[in-house]
């Protein structure tokens, strides 16, 4: 039966919706194998407003519009502008191309604090090949120039595979000179477009070797840029290994919740999801529904939802993830287990570390 240690308290913290699947671009790892074409059925204007009111019944959490490409939302001014009058502090996930300088000021008269650029490659010819559409990379370095110009903060998103693994370093080096706030390395979960791209899929060993390299990035750099490593909760571990600490708080001091990290693998649990239909996952990469706000409320999905009763409940985690020591503050991605077994609760195959538990029995 399982303690009440297994148990974890959720707070809503990071809601990310996809508020349109349509996208100019044509990326090569893209989760929702987004094109440029319109989408039917997507949530109304109507819809969207009424999800917002829904969301602030649960609790103010940092809210990512993002897609697709969110700007080709015919609404979004009106959506974010709504969002944040009503105390949300909403962000914007885009690819940069379409940041103007017109929609720059929209974008900040909507009361939009930051946007999550995507770059993945230092160089132009890698960046556009990658993204599918030549001009990519100037079009994205000049949208976050105008965001910077009037006063947005603006992050550099990157998904890491043994594509650009060999190019980290100066992809960090471009997000401090194009003055990003945060650095987020995303490590694949081959989803959408991305399971094309499998074979280019970090190991075990790399994904370890890359997270140790961000430790000491962040511990050199400090206040310069805040590096948020996601789908790779393992981070956590690694960090607690190396701080020889005992709590899961890694974030600088003082930092706001945009810039901290609590634990590993959010979904459900802090974050979640929901779609430019209205279904609501644990996280974008988790394809499996937790409901819908269309036929239920986002609070009663959020509280209820038995998909979200099971991300909770660490007793229900299988394998190594289930008799790891650091699996209240790592966990294990539910997505790359998803993915990798069709089980959600099955173990990471992304994480090279032997649990003592299972250690100790292999002895046995």
């Amino acid at each position: 039966m399982a303690q009440a240690e297994d148990y974890l308290n959720p707070r809503l913290e990071l809601l990310a919706w996809e508020i349109t699947r349509r996208c100019n671009l044509f990326c090569a790892h893209c989760r929702a194998g987004a094109e440029s074409k319109v989408y039917p059925d997507e949530l109304s204007t109507r819809e969207c407003l009424h999800l917002v009111d829904d969301i602030l019944e649960v609790g103010k959490s940092i809210l990512i519009l993002t897609g697709g490409e969110p700007l080709l939302r015919h609404d979004i001014f009106e959506v974010a502008r709504y969002a944040t009058e009503k105390g949300l502090r909403v962000v914007l996930g885009t690819n940069g191309t379409l940041i103007t300088q017109d929609v720059a000021f929209s974008l900040k008269r909507a009361g939009i604090s930051r946007v999550g650029v995507s770059l993945d490659f230092p160089f132009p010819d890698l960046q556009d090949d990658f993204r599918g559409k030549a001009g990519a990379f100037e079009a994205a370095l000049a949208g976050i120039k105008e965001a910077r110009e009037i006063g947005i903060q603006v992050q550099i998103n990157a998904t890491i595979t043994k594509l650009n693994a060999p190019y980290l370093k100066e992809l960090l080096n471009l997000a401090l000179k194009v003055g990003a706030v945060a650095f987020h390395p995303f490590l694949l979960v081959p989803t959408g477009r991305g399971k094309d791209l499998a074979s280019s899929q970090l190991t075990p060993e790399e994904c370890e070797g890359i997270l140790n390299w961000i430790y000491d990035e962040q511990a050199e750099l400090g206040d310069k840029i805040f590096f948020k490593p996601t789908d790779a909760p393992h981070y956590f571990r690694i960090a607690q290994q190396r701080n020889k600490g005992t709590t899961s708080e890694v974030s600088p001091a003082g930092k706001p919740r945009m810039d901290s990290l609590t634990r590993g693998c959010l979904a459900g649990v802090g974050f979640c999801f929901i779609s430019h239909r209205g279904k609501v996952q644990g996280c974008g990469y988790l394809n499996v529904e937790a409901g819908n706000v269309r036929e239920k409320s986002f609070g009663q999905i959020w509280t209820d939802s038995p998909l979200f009763r099971d991300l909770r409940n660490l007793s229900r985690i299988k394998g190594k993830c289930g008799v790891c020591e650091y699996k209240r503050i790592c966990g294990g991605c539910r997505a790359r287990a998803y993915e990798a077994s069709g089980d959600y609760l099955a173990s990471d195959p992304c994480c090279v570390y032997e649990p003592i538990a299972q250690h100790q029995t292999s002895k046995l």
